[in-house]
Protein backbone atom coordinates (compact mmCIF):
# COMPACT_ATOMS: atom_id res chain seq x y z
CA UNK A 1 0.00 0.00 0.00
CA UNK A 2 1.55 3.28 -1.11
CA UNK A 3 1.93 6.09 1.40
CA UNK A 4 0.10 9.34 0.85
CA UNK A 5 2.38 12.29 0.19
CA UNK A 6 3.02 14.55 3.18
CA UNK A 7 0.99 17.64 2.26
CA UNK A 8 2.79 19.78 4.85
CA UNK A 9 6.18 18.80 3.41
CA UNK A 10 4.94 19.54 -0.10
CA UNK A 11 3.72 22.97 0.99
CA UNK A 12 7.08 23.71 2.63
CA UNK A 13 8.90 22.70 -0.55
CA UNK A 14 6.60 24.90 -2.64
CA UNK A 15 7.12 27.84 -0.29
CA UNK A 16 10.90 27.37 -0.44
CA UNK A 17 10.78 27.33 -4.23
CA UNK A 18 8.58 30.45 -4.41
CA UNK A 19 10.90 32.23 -1.99
CA UNK A 20 13.86 31.37 -4.22
CA UNK A 21 11.99 32.67 -7.28
CA UNK A 22 11.13 35.92 -5.48
CA UNK A 23 14.78 36.32 -4.44
CA UNK A 24 15.86 35.83 -8.06
CA UNK A 25 13.30 38.42 -9.22
CA UNK A 26 14.51 40.88 -6.56
CA UNK A 27 18.11 40.40 -7.70
CA UNK A 28 17.16 41.11 -11.33
CA UNK A 29 15.21 44.20 -10.24
CA UNK A 30 18.22 45.45 -8.25
CA UNK A 31 20.44 44.94 -11.31
CA UNK A 32 18.24 46.94 -13.71
CA UNK A 33 19.49 50.48 -12.88
CA UNK A 34 23.09 49.30 -13.15
CA UNK A 35 22.40 47.72 -16.52
CA UNK A 36 21.02 51.05 -17.73
CA UNK A 37 23.91 52.99 -16.20
CA UNK A 38 26.63 50.87 -17.81
CA UNK A 39 25.05 50.31 -21.23
CA UNK A 40 27.63 51.02 -23.97
CA UNK A 41 30.36 51.51 -21.36
CA UNK A 42 33.72 49.76 -21.54
CA UNK A 43 34.94 47.47 -18.74
CA UNK A 44 38.52 46.19 -18.71
CA UNK A 45 38.83 42.97 -16.70
CA UNK A 46 42.19 41.60 -15.62
CA UNK A 47 41.81 37.84 -15.26
CA UNK A 48 44.37 35.75 -13.45
CA UNK A 49 45.29 34.16 -10.15
CA UNK A 50 44.01 30.81 -8.91
CA UNK A 51 40.60 31.36 -10.51
CA UNK A 52 42.23 31.02 -13.93
CA UNK A 53 43.59 27.57 -13.12
CA UNK A 54 40.26 26.05 -12.12
CA UNK A 55 38.04 24.71 -14.92
CA UNK A 56 34.73 25.32 -13.11
CA UNK A 57 35.74 28.84 -12.06
CA UNK A 58 36.95 29.53 -15.61
CA UNK A 59 33.62 28.45 -17.08
CA UNK A 60 31.73 30.64 -14.58
CA UNK A 61 33.99 33.60 -15.42
CA UNK A 62 33.31 33.09 -19.14
CA UNK A 63 29.53 33.07 -18.55
CA UNK A 64 29.78 36.29 -16.54
CA UNK A 65 31.74 37.98 -19.34
CA UNK A 66 29.12 36.88 -21.88
CA UNK A 67 26.36 38.24 -19.65
CA UNK A 68 28.12 41.63 -19.39
CA UNK A 69 28.26 41.75 -23.18
CA UNK A 70 24.63 40.64 -23.49
CA UNK A 71 23.35 43.55 -21.37
CA UNK A 72 25.22 46.14 -23.43
CA UNK A 73 28.57 46.46 -21.64
CA UNK A 74 31.76 46.22 -23.72
CA UNK A 75 34.13 43.93 -21.79
CA UNK A 76 37.83 43.63 -22.63
CA UNK A 77 39.64 40.74 -20.95
CA UNK A 78 43.38 40.97 -20.24
CA UNK A 79 44.86 37.79 -18.78
CA UNK A 80 47.98 36.67 -16.99
CA UNK A 81 49.70 33.29 -16.95
CA UNK A 82 52.77 33.26 -14.71
CA UNK A 83 52.27 29.74 -13.28
CA UNK A 84 51.61 28.26 -16.72
CA UNK A 85 54.76 29.94 -18.09
CA UNK A 86 56.78 28.49 -15.22
CA UNK A 87 55.49 24.98 -15.89
CA UNK A 88 56.28 25.21 -19.60
CA UNK A 89 59.81 26.52 -18.96
CA UNK A 90 60.37 23.63 -16.57
CA UNK A 91 59.02 21.12 -19.09
CA UNK A 92 61.39 22.47 -21.77
CA UNK A 93 64.31 22.50 -19.30
CA UNK A 94 64.81 26.26 -19.74
CA UNK A 95 66.29 27.76 -16.59
CA UNK A 96 64.42 30.70 -15.14
CA UNK A 97 65.37 33.02 -12.31
CA UNK A 98 63.71 35.86 -10.42
CA UNK A 99 65.00 39.21 -9.20
CA UNK A 100 62.82 40.99 -6.64
CA UNK A 101 59.83 38.90 -7.72
CA UNK A 102 60.26 39.59 -11.45
CA UNK A 103 61.10 36.76 -13.86
CA UNK A 104 64.32 37.30 -15.79
CA UNK A 105 63.28 36.69 -19.40
CA UNK A 106 66.04 35.92 -21.90
CA UNK A 107 65.53 35.22 -25.61
CA UNK A 108 64.66 31.54 -25.09
CA UNK A 109 62.27 32.37 -22.25
CA UNK A 110 60.44 35.16 -24.08
CA UNK A 111 59.67 32.77 -26.93
CA UNK A 112 58.01 30.45 -24.42
CA UNK A 113 56.21 33.40 -22.79
CA UNK A 114 54.71 34.40 -26.12
CA UNK A 115 53.78 30.81 -26.95
CA UNK A 116 52.01 30.30 -23.62
CA UNK A 117 50.34 33.71 -23.23
CA UNK A 118 49.32 34.45 -26.83
CA UNK A 119 48.86 30.78 -27.66
CA UNK A 120 47.53 28.20 -25.23
CA UNK A 121 46.15 30.42 -22.43
CA UNK A 122 44.64 33.02 -24.74
CA UNK A 123 42.88 30.39 -26.81
CA UNK A 124 41.61 28.54 -23.74
CA UNK A 125 39.89 31.71 -22.53
CA UNK A 126 38.57 32.47 -26.01
CA UNK A 127 37.23 28.93 -26.24
CA UNK A 128 35.54 29.17 -22.83
CA UNK A 129 33.79 32.43 -23.73
CA UNK A 130 32.67 31.02 -27.08
CA UNK A 131 31.40 27.86 -25.35
CA UNK A 132 29.38 30.08 -22.99
CA UNK A 133 27.59 31.66 -25.97
CA UNK A 134 29.84 34.63 -26.64
CA UNK A 135 32.01 35.62 -29.60
CA UNK A 136 35.56 36.08 -28.36
CA UNK A 137 38.63 37.08 -30.36
CA UNK A 138 42.17 36.48 -29.13
CA UNK A 139 44.76 39.26 -29.42
CA UNK A 140 48.15 40.12 -28.04
CA UNK A 141 49.68 43.51 -27.45
CA UNK A 142 51.62 43.01 -30.68
CA UNK A 143 48.43 43.04 -32.76
CA UNK A 144 47.53 46.46 -34.08
CA UNK A 145 50.09 47.08 -32.59
CA UNK A 146 48.13 47.59 -29.38
CA UNK A 147 50.93 47.91 -26.81
CA UNK A 148 54.18 49.71 -27.60
CA UNK A 149 56.62 48.47 -24.98
CA UNK A 150 59.93 49.58 -23.56
CA UNK A 151 62.43 47.62 -21.53
CA UNK A 152 61.56 47.66 -17.82
CA UNK A 153 64.21 49.48 -15.81
CA UNK A 154 64.80 48.42 -12.22
CA UNK A 155 67.60 49.27 -9.82
CA UNK A 156 68.74 47.77 -6.54
CA UNK A 157 70.91 49.41 -3.90
CA UNK A 158 73.78 47.34 -2.51
CA UNK A 159 73.39 47.40 1.30
CA UNK A 160 77.14 47.26 1.86
CA UNK A 161 78.46 49.80 -0.65
CA UNK A 162 75.20 51.81 -0.94
CA UNK A 163 75.79 51.81 -4.71
CA UNK A 164 72.67 51.56 -6.87
CA UNK A 165 72.95 48.84 -9.53
CA UNK A 166 70.84 48.55 -12.69
CA UNK A 167 69.10 45.16 -12.92
CA UNK A 168 68.93 43.45 -16.30
CA UNK A 169 65.64 41.56 -16.51
CA UNK A 170 66.04 40.71 -20.19
CA UNK A 171 62.88 41.02 -22.29
CA UNK A 172 60.64 42.23 -19.48
CA UNK A 173 58.82 45.39 -20.51
CA UNK A 174 56.24 47.95 -19.54
CA UNK A 175 53.74 49.84 -21.70
CA UNK A 176 55.25 52.94 -23.24
CA UNK A 177 51.98 53.73 -25.03
CA UNK A 178 48.74 51.99 -25.97
CA UNK A 179 47.11 52.44 -29.37
CA UNK A 180 43.47 51.37 -28.79
CA UNK A 181 42.27 51.61 -32.41
CA UNK A 182 42.06 47.83 -32.80
CA UNK A 183 39.90 47.64 -29.66
CA UNK A 184 37.56 50.36 -30.96
CA UNK A 185 36.62 47.94 -33.74
CA UNK A 186 35.02 45.62 -31.18
CA UNK A 187 33.21 48.21 -29.04
CA UNK A 188 29.94 48.17 -30.95
CA UNK A 189 30.25 44.65 -32.32
CA UNK A 190 29.32 41.22 -30.99
CA UNK A 191 32.97 40.36 -30.34
CA UNK A 192 34.78 40.27 -26.99
CA UNK A 193 38.55 40.92 -27.20
CA UNK A 194 40.83 38.76 -25.04
CA UNK A 195 44.32 40.26 -24.78
CA UNK A 196 47.63 38.57 -23.91
CA UNK A 197 50.01 41.00 -22.11
CA UNK A 198 52.97 41.11 -24.43
CA UNK A 199 54.15 44.15 -26.36
CA UNK A 200 56.44 45.15 -29.17
CA UNK A 201 59.39 47.49 -28.68
CA UNK A 202 60.86 50.03 -31.08
CA UNK A 203 63.75 47.59 -31.44
CA UNK A 204 61.32 44.99 -32.79
CA UNK A 205 61.71 42.73 -29.77
CA UNK A 206 58.84 41.08 -27.93
CA UNK A 207 58.47 42.09 -24.29
CA UNK A 208 56.73 40.26 -21.46
CA UNK A 209 54.53 42.71 -19.52
CA UNK A 210 52.95 42.28 -16.10
CA UNK A 211 49.24 41.57 -16.73
CA UNK A 212 48.02 44.03 -14.08
CA UNK A 213 50.12 46.79 -15.63
CA UNK A 214 49.00 45.96 -19.18
CA UNK A 215 45.33 45.88 -18.16
CA UNK A 216 45.61 49.20 -16.33
CA UNK A 217 47.27 50.83 -19.34
CA UNK A 218 44.55 49.51 -21.68
CA UNK A 219 41.82 50.71 -19.29
CA UNK A 220 43.39 54.18 -19.30
CA UNK A 221 43.70 54.30 -23.08
CA UNK A 222 40.06 53.22 -23.48
CA UNK A 223 38.84 55.66 -20.79
CA UNK A 224 37.04 52.67 -19.35
CA UNK A 225 34.14 53.09 -16.98
CA UNK A 226 35.53 50.28 -14.84
CA UNK A 227 38.89 48.56 -14.41
CA UNK A 228 38.22 45.28 -12.59
CA UNK A 229 41.34 43.61 -11.22
CA UNK A 230 40.68 40.02 -10.16
CA UNK A 231 43.03 38.78 -7.43
CA UNK A 232 43.22 36.03 -4.81
CA UNK A 233 42.14 38.28 -1.91
CA UNK A 234 38.78 39.95 -1.12
CA UNK A 235 40.17 43.44 -1.77
CA UNK A 236 41.92 46.07 0.37
CA UNK A 237 41.70 45.40 4.11
CA UNK A 238 41.90 47.93 6.94
CA UNK A 239 44.14 47.53 9.99
CA UNK A 240 41.51 45.28 11.61
CA UNK A 241 41.40 42.98 8.60
CA UNK A 242 37.99 44.21 7.43
CA UNK A 243 37.24 44.87 3.77
CA UNK A 244 37.23 48.51 2.65
CA UNK A 245 34.44 48.63 0.09
CA UNK A 246 35.20 52.09 -1.32
CA UNK A 247 37.83 54.80 -1.08
CA UNK A 248 39.06 57.82 -2.96
CA UNK A 249 42.46 58.01 -4.60
CA UNK A 250 43.58 60.37 -1.83
CA UNK A 251 42.52 57.91 0.86
CA UNK A 252 44.28 55.04 -0.94
CA UNK A 253 47.55 56.97 -1.03
CA UNK A 254 47.21 57.76 2.67
CA UNK A 255 46.74 54.05 3.47
CA UNK A 256 49.91 53.21 1.53
CA UNK A 257 51.79 55.91 3.42
CA UNK A 258 50.70 54.67 6.87
CA UNK A 259 51.40 51.02 6.06
CA UNK A 260 47.80 49.77 6.04
CA UNK A 261 48.26 48.83 2.38
CA UNK A 262 51.48 46.85 2.20
CA UNK A 263 53.35 44.07 0.43
CA UNK A 264 51.97 42.77 -2.85
CA UNK A 265 48.83 44.89 -2.55
CA UNK A 266 50.84 48.11 -3.07
CA UNK A 267 51.58 47.61 -6.80
CA UNK A 268 47.96 46.56 -7.44
CA UNK A 269 46.61 49.68 -5.74
CA UNK A 270 49.18 51.85 -7.53
CA UNK A 271 48.08 50.36 -10.86
CA UNK A 272 44.48 51.25 -9.99
CA UNK A 273 45.49 54.77 -8.94
CA UNK A 274 47.35 55.31 -12.20
CA UNK A 275 44.28 54.20 -14.17
CA UNK A 276 41.97 56.49 -12.18
CA UNK A 277 44.40 59.42 -12.58
CA UNK A 278 44.30 58.87 -16.36
CA UNK A 279 40.53 58.91 -16.75
CA UNK A 280 39.11 55.57 -15.63
CA UNK A 281 35.96 56.24 -13.57
CA UNK A 282 36.61 53.54 -11.02
CA UNK A 283 39.07 50.70 -10.41
CA UNK A 284 38.04 47.68 -8.36
CA UNK A 285 40.18 45.05 -6.66
CA UNK A 286 38.13 41.91 -6.01
CA UNK A 287 38.49 38.21 -5.35
CA UNK A 288 38.30 36.25 -8.59
CA UNK A 289 37.70 33.03 -6.63
CA UNK A 290 34.31 34.30 -5.44
CA UNK A 291 31.56 32.89 -7.70
CA UNK A 292 30.15 35.60 -9.97
CA UNK A 293 32.29 38.32 -8.36
CA UNK A 294 32.06 40.40 -11.55
CA UNK A 295 28.26 40.36 -11.47
CA UNK A 296 28.07 41.10 -7.76
CA UNK A 297 30.40 44.08 -8.19
CA UNK A 298 28.66 45.42 -11.28
CA UNK A 299 24.97 44.85 -10.58
CA UNK A 300 24.50 45.12 -6.80
CA UNK A 301 24.58 47.99 -4.34
CA UNK A 302 27.04 46.32 -1.95
CA UNK A 303 29.54 45.25 -4.63
CA UNK A 304 32.16 42.57 -4.08
CA UNK A 305 35.56 44.23 -3.59
CA UNK A 306 37.32 47.54 -3.03
CA UNK A 307 36.44 50.42 -5.33
CA UNK A 308 39.04 53.17 -5.85
CA UNK A 309 37.55 56.19 -7.58
CA UNK A 310 37.71 59.91 -8.00
CA UNK A 311 35.49 61.90 -5.67
CA UNK A 312 32.79 62.35 -8.32
CA UNK A 313 32.70 58.77 -9.69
Amino acid sequence: MSEKPDSAATERADLKMRTRWLHTAATITEALPYMRRYADRTFVVKYGGHAMGDDAAGAAFARDIVLLKQVGINPIVVHGGGPQIGKMLERLAIKSSFIDGLRVTDQAAVEVVEMVLAGSINKQIVGAINAAGGNAVGLSGKDGPLIHARKLQRTKRDPDSNIEKVLDLGFVGEPESVDPRILYLFERSDFIPVVAPIGIGEDGHTYNINADTAAGAIASAMRASRFLLLTDVPGVLDKDGKLIDRMTAEQARALIADGTIHGGMIPKVETCLDAVDKGVEGAVILDGRTPHALLLETFTEHGAGTMIARQDA
